[in-house]
């Protein structure tokens, strides 16, 4: 469940790229990852958070209305400047916010996160701001889980031999734009698996032969990697998406 300040405003918005039901996601987005969705309305700068979003800052779904006043609060000091500049930079260039930093929840712990969005148009394809995804990584592959690597491993990549050369690249490619772990990045790409039901190798494949047509590293390459990562799924030949 998305809480807004204004229920009303969701209707005519078509988030590009985001989850059919206009980038509100459940809970089940992943048995790995802890993942959460948001949206970010560029006039008035106006949040919205799920359930997940909520609790991953410590608060009960439904107790607080988000802002940006109260997002960046919960930066963590070394990163805040980072966010705002993110955020400014969305509001400027009509661009989704996307970003790799830490925020702190409302008991002092530290959560090292990437945020993976794309843009909201309305129907006329203006943009009205931007949806995605909150991705929790404090947790990932924690030595005092129970699942170890293998077990994901053995229960994601059966084929895993036939599989390994586009997952690794694909890897990679998320170890480079978002700066995170190989575990890390194997488990996002294990999330829109399971997200979109579609195979771990196709996904990977698909990403790996379109970031060839991305431009050189600019200042717009992550929001373009994040429309990529969240849509890919929808250019794979039906017979290889199943």
């Amino acid at each position: 469940m998305i809480h807004s300040v204004q229920q009303s405003a969701q209707e005519g918005i078509s988030p590009r790229g985001d989850e059919p039901n206009g980038g509100v996601v459940s809970g089940a987005a992943g048995k790995y990852l802890n993942v959460g969705s948001f949206r970010f309305w560029f006039v008035g700068q106006r949040w919205e958070w799920s359930d997940e979003v909520a609790r991953m800052h410590g608060y009960q779904p439904g107790s607080v209305v988000p802002t940006t006043k109260l997002l960046l609060s919960h930066k963590h000091p070394d990163d805040r400047a980072h966010v705002q500049d993110v955020l400014d930079y969305a509001l400027r260039s009509g661009e989704s916010f996307s970003s790799r930093h830490r925020f702190v929840d409302t008991a002092g712990n530290v959560h090292d996160a990437i945020v993976v969005a794309d843009r909201m148009f309305d129907d006329n394809g203006a943009v009205l701001g931007t949806a995605g995804h909150y991705i929790d990584l404090t947790d990932t592959f924690d030595e005092t889980r129970h699942e170890t690597r293998q077990e994901v491993l053995d229960e994601a990549l059966p084929d895993l031999f036939e599989s390994r050369a586009a997952i690794e690249q694909a890897k990679g490619v998320l170890m480079a734009v978002y700066r995170v772990s190989p575990d890390q990045a194997f488990r996002v790409l294990q999330w829109r698996s399971q997200e979109t039901n579609t195979k771990l190798r196709a996904l990977a494949g698909q990403i790996v032969s379109e970031v060839a047509a991305m431009p050189p590293v600019s200042s717009t390459v992550q929001s373009r990697f994040d429309h990529l990562l969240l849509t890919a799924h929808e250019r794979i030949p039906a017979q290889s998406a199943r």
